[in-house]
């Protein structure tokens, strides 16, 4: 058996409470994209008396460390925390609220830098324990950046070469401190859509004289919904979503243009390819039956986030053995947010998971989700996410994925 669960979680118990400091620390201090100077001095101050190496990033504020096993040579497994914020204000009355207006820690990436950090800390206390290394990486921009794109491309996966890779991500919505996961698609590919339709401009008072595009933008949101339950496969699925819709400028013109912003999401790239598809052929050809134009542009966001099944099952194994039977959770379908996780997990064996932390007072369904003004967490789940982290390394190092 690689580790003692009962000791291990007795450890990361004892690690908590400065598991906390340093997240209320980055709570505070919120910073945006690939450059958190703030964030980085924080980690690094977490790290500073561990025995570990450790080198930034230069295209980003990163942060990698590295513990080796004293047993020698062995494989390495990489555990994830992102670190950035949203740009959206914080309406949560904590006394650790944000500082910085119009950031906010709205999706957990302060929990999960500190969550690391601590496991860091109780993994070096096991460091003759195993051979083989733990990489801890520290990333900025998964918000919508292609942090951990770039920090691919500054080696994060080589030096030594990375066997597998794990991350963890809080959510309200599950009940504290248990993991939930699947094999395959976990999270969505998020594309971002915009639509423009030419009309003619007029008086709002004689359509006739003009060609009103208002109408056609209506048709076409409609149409789209259509397309998606009755083009795409159930089993495969999509959400389309428009939620920008500009046009006009005062009560009595008819505009000459309306633009549309929205989002595509997917779990697998041909259900990806079919919605792109289908959404250029609905936008052209309502158009054209009003004798208007009409342009679809679209960029592409993160791959769809895919778990090894193989890991699953080991991460299953590791959480029960940790956490008991009720422990883990398999989740029936993907979420459809996104996750740059998945450049990882394009590369390298492994699994992405949730670790739940419903707040007191709050049931799952009615709590606050991630990406609220108003998210909180129940921060005693952390003690599991730093055990969990620190199980699943052992585990990996011992060879127990087979």
């Amino acid at each position: 058996m690689a580790f003692d669960a009962v000791a291990l979680l007795d450890q990361a118990a004892g690690v908590l409470p400065e598991v906390v400091r340093l997240r209320r620390r980055i709570h505070r201090r919120p910073e945006l994209g690939l450059r958190l100077p703030q964030t980085q001095a924080a980690v690094l101050d977490a790290l500073a008396d561990l025995p570990l190496s450790v080198r930034t990033g230069t295209a980003l504020t990163s942060v990698v460390a590295d513990l080796e096993g004293s047993r020698g040579g062995g494989p390495t497994i990489l555990l994830r925390g992102d670190m950035d914020a949203l740009p959206m204000p914080e309406d949560t009355d904590l006394e650790y609220a944000s500082e910085v207006d119009g950031a906010m820690h709205a999706c957990g990436h302060d929990a999960h830098t500190a969550m690391l950090a601590g496991a860091a800390r109780v993994l070096a206390a096991h460091r003759d324990e195993f051979g083989g290394t733990v990489r801890f990486m520290f990333q900025p921009g998964e918000e919508g950046f292609h942090g951990a794109r770039f920090m691919i491309e500054e080696g994060v996966l080589e030096h030594p070469h990375v066997d597998a890779v794990f991350a963890l991500h809080v959510t309200p919505n599950a009940p504290t401190g248990v993991i939930a996961t699947r094999g395959g698609p976990i999270m969505a590919a998020p594309d971002v859509l915009e639509i423009r339709v030419r009309g003619k401009g007029g008086h709002a008072s004689s359509p006739y004289l003009a060609n009103d595009p208002m109408p056609v933008a209506a048709e076409i949101v409609t149409a789209l919904q259509v397309f998606a339950t009755r083009r795409i496969d159930t089993f495969d699925p999509v959400v389309i979503t428009i939620t920008k819709i500009r046009a006009g400028t005062t009560n009595n013109v008819i505009p000459e243009e309306v633009l549309m912003q929205g989002t595509l999401r997917s779990v697998s790239e041909r259900s990806r390819r079919k919605a792109l598809e289908g959404i250029e052929r609905v936008v052209s050809h309502i158009a054209a039956a009003h004798e208007m134009d009409a342009t679809f542009g679209h960029e592409e966001g993160y791959p769809v986030t895919v778990n090894d099944y193989d890991f699953v099952r080991f991460t299953e194994a590791v959480t029960k053995r940790l956490l008991g039977e009720h422990g883990f959770v398999e989740m029936a379908a993907p979420v459809m947010g996104a996750e740059d996780f998945s450049y990882l997990l394009q590369q390298r064996q492994g699994a992405f998971a949730y670790l739940g932390v419903c707040p007191p007072g709050h049931r799952p369904g009615d709590a606050h989700a991630c990406h609220s003004n108003r998210m909180t967490i129940d921060e005693s789940a952390m003690r599991n996410g730093v055990g969990m982290y620190c199980a699943t390394a052992l585990a990996f190092l011992a060879g127990e994925l087979g």
